[in-house]
Protein backbone atom coordinates (compact mmCIF):
# COMPACT_ATOMS: atom_id res chain seq x y z
CA UNK A 1 0.00 0.00 0.00
CA UNK A 2 1.02 3.82 -0.73
CA UNK A 3 2.71 5.16 2.09
CA UNK A 4 0.69 6.73 4.79
CA UNK A 5 0.30 10.63 4.80
CA UNK A 6 -1.51 13.68 3.96
CA UNK A 7 -4.46 12.24 1.50
CA UNK A 8 -4.30 13.85 -1.81
CA UNK A 9 -7.25 16.67 -2.45
CA UNK A 10 -9.66 15.99 -5.56
CA UNK A 11 -10.17 19.24 -7.22
CA UNK A 12 -12.81 18.51 -9.83
CA UNK A 13 -16.30 16.90 -9.18
CA UNK A 14 -16.77 13.54 -11.43
CA UNK A 15 -19.03 15.20 -14.21
CA UNK A 16 -15.61 17.80 -14.12
CA UNK A 17 -13.36 14.95 -14.33
CA UNK A 18 -15.37 12.80 -16.89
CA UNK A 19 -15.21 15.80 -19.26
CA UNK A 20 -11.92 16.38 -18.97
CA UNK A 21 -11.06 13.45 -20.13
CA UNK A 22 -13.48 13.59 -22.96
CA UNK A 23 -12.33 16.47 -24.15
CA UNK A 24 -8.19 15.18 -23.94
CA UNK A 25 -7.48 17.31 -21.14
CA UNK A 26 -5.53 15.98 -17.88
CA UNK A 27 -8.06 15.89 -14.74
CA UNK A 28 -7.18 15.88 -11.23
CA UNK A 29 -6.88 12.02 -10.73
CA UNK A 30 -7.89 8.55 -13.07
CA UNK A 31 -12.29 8.61 -13.04
CA UNK A 32 -13.44 5.74 -11.55
CA UNK A 33 -16.44 3.30 -13.56
CA UNK A 34 -16.98 0.67 -11.80
CA UNK A 35 -19.34 -0.87 -14.70
CA UNK A 36 -21.72 -2.09 -11.54
CA UNK A 37 -25.24 -2.96 -12.43
CA UNK A 38 -26.86 -5.68 -9.66
CA UNK A 39 -24.26 -5.19 -6.99
CA UNK A 40 -25.79 -1.85 -6.73
CA UNK A 41 -29.27 -3.73 -5.86
CA UNK A 42 -27.30 -5.94 -3.09
CA UNK A 43 -25.63 -2.68 -1.91
CA UNK A 44 -29.22 -0.96 -1.06
CA UNK A 45 -30.92 -3.45 -0.02
CA UNK A 46 -33.35 -4.28 -3.15
CA UNK A 47 -33.58 -7.75 -5.66
CA UNK A 48 -31.45 -7.31 -8.31
CA UNK A 49 -33.89 -7.84 -10.56
CA UNK A 50 -35.20 -4.39 -9.86
CA UNK A 51 -31.94 -2.70 -11.87
CA UNK A 52 -33.63 -4.20 -14.94
CA UNK A 53 -37.59 -3.40 -14.36
CA UNK A 54 -37.96 -0.59 -12.67
CA UNK A 55 -35.99 2.26 -13.94
CA UNK A 56 -36.46 4.68 -10.93
CA UNK A 57 -35.25 2.15 -8.44
CA UNK A 58 -32.20 1.18 -10.80
CA UNK A 59 -31.50 5.17 -11.26
CA UNK A 60 -31.37 5.73 -7.58
CA UNK A 61 -29.81 2.33 -6.75
CA UNK A 62 -26.61 2.92 -8.68
CA UNK A 63 -26.45 6.40 -7.64
CA UNK A 64 -26.71 5.66 -3.91
CA UNK A 65 -24.17 3.47 -4.31
CA UNK A 66 -21.72 5.93 -6.40
CA UNK A 67 -22.29 8.32 -3.42
CA UNK A 68 -21.56 5.78 -1.00
CA UNK A 69 -18.27 4.74 -2.94
CA UNK A 70 -17.04 7.62 -4.47
CA UNK A 71 -16.33 6.43 -7.68
CA UNK A 72 -17.33 8.32 -10.89
CA UNK A 73 -19.52 6.60 -13.17
CA UNK A 74 -23.34 7.49 -13.64
CA UNK A 75 -26.09 5.45 -13.56
CA UNK A 76 -26.58 3.07 -16.83
CA UNK A 77 -29.26 0.73 -17.87
CA UNK A 78 -28.96 -2.23 -19.81
CA UNK A 79 -27.75 -5.88 -19.65
CA UNK A 80 -25.87 -8.06 -22.25
CA UNK A 81 -28.99 -10.36 -23.34
CA UNK A 82 -30.55 -7.72 -25.42
CA UNK A 83 -32.59 -8.61 -28.39
CA UNK A 84 -35.05 -11.76 -27.52
CA UNK A 85 -37.38 -10.51 -26.03
CA UNK A 86 -37.27 -7.01 -28.53
CA UNK A 87 -38.02 -9.66 -31.05
CA UNK A 88 -40.61 -11.78 -29.53
CA UNK A 89 -38.96 -14.01 -27.05
CA UNK A 90 -38.92 -14.20 -23.54
CA UNK A 91 -36.34 -13.47 -20.64
CA UNK A 92 -36.51 -14.07 -16.95
CA UNK A 93 -35.47 -11.45 -14.41
CA UNK A 94 -32.80 -12.30 -11.61
CA UNK A 95 -34.32 -14.05 -8.85
CA UNK A 96 -31.66 -15.81 -6.92
CA UNK A 97 -28.84 -14.60 -5.38
CA UNK A 98 -26.05 -15.72 -7.99
CA UNK A 99 -28.23 -14.35 -10.95
CA UNK A 100 -26.48 -11.26 -12.49
CA UNK A 101 -28.76 -10.21 -15.08
CA UNK A 102 -32.09 -10.91 -17.30
CA UNK A 103 -31.75 -14.50 -18.59
CA UNK A 104 -33.19 -15.95 -22.16
CA UNK A 105 -35.73 -18.57 -21.81
CA UNK A 106 -37.30 -18.60 -25.23
CA UNK A 107 -35.44 -17.64 -28.66
CA UNK A 108 -37.84 -16.42 -31.07
CA UNK A 109 -36.10 -17.50 -34.10
CA UNK A 110 -34.29 -20.89 -34.11
CA UNK A 111 -35.16 -22.45 -37.92
CA UNK A 112 -34.35 -20.11 -40.69
CA UNK A 113 -38.08 -20.10 -41.42
CA UNK A 114 -38.36 -18.17 -37.85
CA UNK A 115 -35.75 -15.46 -39.28
CA UNK A 116 -37.44 -15.44 -42.61
CA UNK A 117 -40.66 -14.28 -40.34
CA UNK A 118 -39.14 -12.09 -38.05
CA UNK A 119 -41.20 -8.69 -37.95
CA UNK A 120 -38.71 -5.44 -36.98
CA UNK A 121 -39.80 -4.32 -33.56
CA UNK A 122 -41.95 -1.17 -32.58
CA UNK A 123 -39.36 0.44 -30.28
CA UNK A 124 -41.44 1.91 -28.28
CA UNK A 125 -43.27 -1.47 -26.86
CA UNK A 126 -40.23 -3.76 -27.93
CA UNK A 127 -38.93 -5.38 -25.03
CA UNK A 128 -36.74 -3.79 -22.50
CA UNK A 129 -36.93 -0.15 -24.23
CA UNK A 130 -40.07 0.95 -22.57
CA UNK A 131 -38.08 1.47 -19.80
CA UNK A 132 -34.80 1.89 -20.99
CA UNK A 133 -36.74 5.34 -22.35
CA UNK A 134 -37.97 5.86 -19.34
CA UNK A 135 -34.67 5.73 -17.77
CA UNK A 136 -33.36 8.09 -20.47
CA UNK A 137 -36.18 10.92 -19.27
CA UNK A 138 -34.66 10.29 -15.51
CA UNK A 139 -31.29 11.20 -16.99
CA UNK A 140 -32.73 14.05 -18.59
CA UNK A 141 -34.53 15.51 -15.42
CA UNK A 142 -31.20 15.08 -13.92
CA UNK A 143 -29.21 16.99 -16.01
CA UNK A 144 -26.90 13.76 -17.47
CA UNK A 145 -26.88 12.52 -20.77
CA UNK A 146 -29.32 10.06 -21.67
CA UNK A 147 -27.31 6.61 -22.66
CA UNK A 148 -28.49 5.29 -26.21
CA UNK A 149 -28.19 1.58 -25.97
CA UNK A 150 -29.51 0.37 -29.67
CA UNK A 151 -29.40 -3.70 -31.14
CA UNK A 152 -27.78 -4.46 -34.17
CA UNK A 153 -25.14 -7.16 -34.62
CA UNK A 154 -23.65 -10.88 -33.75
CA UNK A 155 -24.61 -10.46 -30.16
CA UNK A 156 -28.44 -9.70 -30.41
CA UNK A 157 -28.36 -12.10 -33.13
CA UNK A 158 -27.20 -15.15 -31.30
CA UNK A 159 -29.72 -13.55 -28.50
CA UNK A 160 -32.32 -14.18 -30.98
CA UNK A 161 -31.48 -17.32 -32.72
CA UNK A 162 -29.44 -18.99 -29.39
CA UNK A 163 -25.71 -18.97 -30.03
CA UNK A 164 -25.42 -22.45 -30.69
CA UNK A 165 -27.99 -21.79 -34.04
CA UNK A 166 -25.88 -18.46 -34.77
CA UNK A 167 -22.75 -20.45 -34.62
CA UNK A 168 -23.89 -24.06 -37.26
CA UNK A 169 -26.11 -21.11 -39.51
CA UNK A 170 -22.57 -19.38 -39.73
CA UNK A 171 -20.83 -22.54 -40.79
CA UNK A 172 -23.30 -24.40 -42.54
CA UNK A 173 -25.80 -21.52 -43.74
CA UNK A 174 -24.13 -17.92 -43.64
CA UNK A 175 -27.25 -16.75 -45.44
CA UNK A 176 -29.35 -17.43 -42.90
CA UNK A 177 -27.15 -15.46 -39.93
CA UNK A 178 -26.71 -12.55 -42.81
CA UNK A 179 -30.45 -12.29 -42.90
CA UNK A 180 -30.36 -12.32 -38.98
CA UNK A 181 -27.89 -9.90 -38.91
CA UNK A 182 -29.19 -7.40 -41.33
CA UNK A 183 -32.70 -7.28 -39.18
CA UNK A 184 -30.92 -6.60 -35.93
CA UNK A 185 -29.28 -3.31 -37.82
CA UNK A 186 -32.50 -2.50 -39.04
CA UNK A 187 -33.61 -2.13 -35.96
CA UNK A 188 -30.77 -0.52 -34.17
CA UNK A 189 -31.36 2.01 -36.75
CA UNK A 190 -34.64 2.81 -35.96
CA UNK A 191 -33.68 2.64 -32.11
CA UNK A 192 -30.73 5.70 -32.93
CA UNK A 193 -34.17 7.46 -34.65
CA UNK A 194 -36.20 6.73 -32.11
CA UNK A 195 -33.94 8.43 -29.40
CA UNK A 196 -33.37 11.14 -31.60
CA UNK A 197 -36.77 12.20 -32.36
CA UNK A 198 -37.28 11.84 -28.92
CA UNK A 199 -34.26 13.92 -27.17
CA UNK A 200 -32.38 15.68 -29.36
CA UNK A 201 -30.73 18.07 -29.11
CA UNK A 202 -30.18 16.97 -25.76
CA UNK A 203 -26.78 15.49 -24.95
CA UNK A 204 -26.90 11.77 -25.90
CA UNK A 205 -24.35 9.02 -25.88
CA UNK A 206 -24.48 6.03 -27.61
CA UNK A 207 -23.24 1.82 -26.25
CA UNK A 208 -21.50 -0.53 -28.44
CA UNK A 209 -19.56 -3.61 -27.93
CA UNK A 210 -20.09 -7.05 -28.89
CA UNK A 211 -19.89 -9.68 -26.10
CA UNK A 212 -20.83 -12.73 -27.91
CA UNK A 213 -18.20 -12.12 -30.55
CA UNK A 214 -15.09 -12.92 -28.35
CA UNK A 215 -12.44 -15.20 -29.53
CA UNK A 216 -13.35 -18.11 -27.12
CA UNK A 217 -16.53 -18.19 -29.36
CA UNK A 218 -16.02 -17.24 -32.87
CA UNK A 219 -12.54 -17.03 -34.91
CA UNK A 220 -10.98 -13.46 -35.97
CA UNK A 221 -11.97 -14.65 -39.65
CA UNK A 222 -15.26 -14.97 -38.81
CA UNK A 223 -15.50 -11.84 -36.55
CA UNK A 224 -14.68 -10.07 -40.07
CA UNK A 225 -17.55 -11.77 -41.69
CA UNK A 226 -20.19 -11.56 -39.31
CA UNK A 227 -19.56 -8.88 -36.68
CA UNK A 228 -17.16 -6.73 -38.21
CA UNK A 229 -19.51 -4.94 -40.81
CA UNK A 230 -22.69 -4.75 -38.96
CA UNK A 231 -20.65 -3.17 -36.41
CA UNK A 232 -18.92 -0.85 -38.49
CA UNK A 233 -22.20 0.32 -40.43
CA UNK A 234 -23.67 0.73 -36.91
CA UNK A 235 -20.73 3.51 -36.21
CA UNK A 236 -21.16 5.12 -39.47
CA UNK A 237 -24.80 5.95 -38.63
CA UNK A 238 -23.94 7.15 -35.08
CA UNK A 239 -21.51 9.44 -36.15
CA UNK A 240 -23.61 10.26 -39.56
CA UNK A 241 -26.52 11.29 -37.35
CA UNK A 242 -24.50 13.41 -34.73
CA UNK A 243 -24.03 10.73 -31.71
CA UNK A 244 -20.75 11.34 -31.67
CA UNK A 245 -19.59 10.25 -28.02
CA UNK A 246 -19.24 5.89 -27.96
CA UNK A 247 -18.44 4.21 -25.34
CA UNK A 248 -17.91 0.27 -26.68
CA UNK A 249 -17.35 -2.84 -24.11
CA UNK A 250 -14.74 -5.03 -26.14
CA UNK A 251 -15.51 -7.68 -23.72
CA UNK A 252 -13.49 -11.16 -23.27
CA UNK A 253 -11.00 -12.62 -25.19
CA UNK A 254 -10.43 -10.37 -28.11
CA UNK A 255 -7.18 -10.24 -28.68
CA UNK A 256 -7.20 -11.65 -32.19
CA UNK A 257 -10.17 -9.28 -32.85
CA UNK A 258 -8.29 -5.73 -32.30
CA UNK A 259 -7.11 -5.42 -35.91
CA UNK A 260 -9.94 -5.18 -37.06
CA UNK A 261 -11.52 -3.21 -34.16
CA UNK A 262 -9.30 -0.53 -34.58
CA UNK A 263 -10.16 -0.20 -38.06
CA UNK A 264 -13.86 0.73 -37.15
CA UNK A 265 -14.61 5.06 -37.14
CA UNK A 266 -14.95 5.83 -34.05
CA UNK A 267 -15.80 9.63 -33.49
CA UNK A 268 -13.73 12.04 -31.73
CA UNK A 269 -13.46 10.91 -28.20
CA UNK A 270 -14.25 7.24 -28.11
CA UNK A 271 -14.11 5.21 -24.60
CA UNK A 272 -12.78 1.97 -25.03
CA UNK A 273 -13.58 -0.80 -21.97
CA UNK A 274 -11.73 -4.57 -22.20
CA UNK A 275 -11.99 -7.22 -20.19
CA UNK A 276 -8.99 -8.80 -18.16
CA UNK A 277 -8.25 -10.48 -21.22
CA UNK A 278 -6.70 -7.97 -23.06
CA UNK A 279 -3.45 -6.36 -21.48
CA UNK A 280 -3.94 -2.75 -21.43
CA UNK A 281 -0.12 -1.88 -23.41
CA UNK A 282 -1.67 -3.58 -25.77
CA UNK A 283 -4.99 -2.38 -25.85
CA UNK A 284 -3.27 1.36 -25.71
CA UNK A 285 -0.88 0.44 -28.54
CA UNK A 286 -4.03 -0.07 -30.66
CA UNK A 287 -5.72 2.49 -30.48
CA UNK A 288 -3.67 5.56 -29.41
CA UNK A 289 -6.79 8.05 -30.40
CA UNK A 290 -9.25 6.34 -27.67
CA UNK A 291 -9.78 7.23 -24.25
CA UNK A 292 -8.81 3.59 -22.43
CA UNK A 293 -10.91 1.71 -19.61
CA UNK A 294 -10.92 -1.43 -17.59
CA UNK A 295 -9.90 -3.73 -16.63
CA UNK A 296 -9.42 -5.31 -13.08
CA UNK A 297 -10.87 -9.19 -13.58
CA UNK A 298 -14.30 -9.62 -12.29
CA UNK A 299 -13.93 -12.90 -10.54
CA UNK A 300 -11.00 -11.65 -8.11
CA UNK A 301 -13.16 -8.60 -7.34
CA UNK A 302 -15.76 -10.87 -6.45
CA UNK A 303 -13.51 -13.90 -4.50
CA UNK A 304 -10.42 -12.48 -3.78
CA UNK A 305 -9.61 -10.10 -0.77
CA UNK A 306 -9.41 -6.15 -1.17
CA UNK A 307 -5.64 -6.54 -1.18
CA UNK A 308 -5.80 -8.43 -4.49
CA UNK A 309 -8.46 -6.18 -5.78
CA UNK A 310 -5.78 -3.31 -4.76
CA UNK A 311 -3.19 -4.75 -6.49
CA UNK A 312 -5.04 -5.24 -9.71
CA UNK A 313 -6.36 -2.13 -9.87
CA UNK A 314 -2.13 -0.39 -8.44
CA UNK A 315 -0.82 -2.38 -11.78
CA UNK A 316 -3.79 -1.28 -13.89
CA UNK A 317 -3.39 2.60 -13.26
CA UNK A 318 0.92 1.87 -13.63
CA UNK A 319 0.10 0.65 -16.81
CA UNK A 320 -2.49 3.05 -18.38
CA UNK A 321 -2.10 6.12 -16.66
CA UNK A 322 -0.38 8.28 -18.47
CA UNK A 323 -1.68 7.04 -21.93
CA UNK A 324 -1.76 9.97 -24.47
CA UNK A 325 -5.69 10.36 -24.87
CA UNK A 326 -6.19 9.13 -21.29
CA UNK A 327 -7.14 6.06 -18.91
CA UNK A 328 -10.13 5.27 -16.62
CA UNK A 329 -10.63 2.42 -14.38
CA UNK A 330 -13.01 -0.21 -14.66
CA UNK A 331 -13.57 -3.57 -13.74
CA UNK A 332 -13.35 -6.17 -16.68
CA UNK A 333 -17.05 -6.60 -17.12
CA UNK A 334 -20.18 -5.67 -14.70
CA UNK A 335 -18.82 -5.93 -11.31
CA UNK A 336 -20.80 -9.61 -9.33
CA UNK A 337 -23.68 -8.64 -7.34
CA UNK A 338 -22.05 -10.89 -4.31
CA UNK A 339 -18.68 -9.26 -4.23
CA UNK A 340 -18.12 -7.70 -0.83
CA UNK A 341 -18.79 -3.73 -1.05
CA UNK A 342 -14.77 -3.03 0.39
CA UNK A 343 -13.49 -4.76 -2.61
CA UNK A 344 -14.91 -2.06 -4.66
CA UNK A 345 -13.97 0.77 -2.16
CA UNK A 346 -10.51 -0.66 -2.74
CA UNK A 347 -10.81 0.50 -6.82
CA UNK A 348 -11.38 3.47 -5.56
CA UNK A 349 -8.11 3.26 -2.68
CA UNK A 350 -5.58 2.43 -5.52
CA UNK A 351 -6.70 5.29 -7.15
CA UNK A 352 -6.91 7.95 -4.05
CA UNK A 353 -2.81 6.32 -3.28
CA UNK A 354 -1.72 6.25 -7.48
CA UNK A 355 -4.04 7.49 -9.79
CA UNK A 356 -3.63 11.72 -9.18
CA UNK A 357 -1.22 13.61 -11.81
CA UNK A 358 1.11 16.04 -10.31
Amino acid sequence: MAEQGRPRQETMSSAERLGAVMMGQRPDRIPILPFAGGFCAKVIGIPIARIYDDPEKSFWAQIWTQELIGYDGGPMFGYASFGAWEFGGEIKMPSSEWEQAPIITKHPARTPEEVDALEIPDVETAGFYPMALEFARIQQQFGMPIQVMPIGGFTPAGNIAGLDKMCRWMVKQPEVAHKLLRKTVVFAKKVVDYYLDTFSPYPMSVMSGEASAANQIISPRQFEEFAFPYIKEMHEYYLEHGLTSIFAHICGEQNLNLPHWRKLPWGPAPILSFGHEVDLTKAMEVFPDAVVAGNVEPRVIQEGTWQEVYELAKTCIERAKYHPRGYMLMAGCDVPPQAPVFNIYALKKAVMDFGFYD
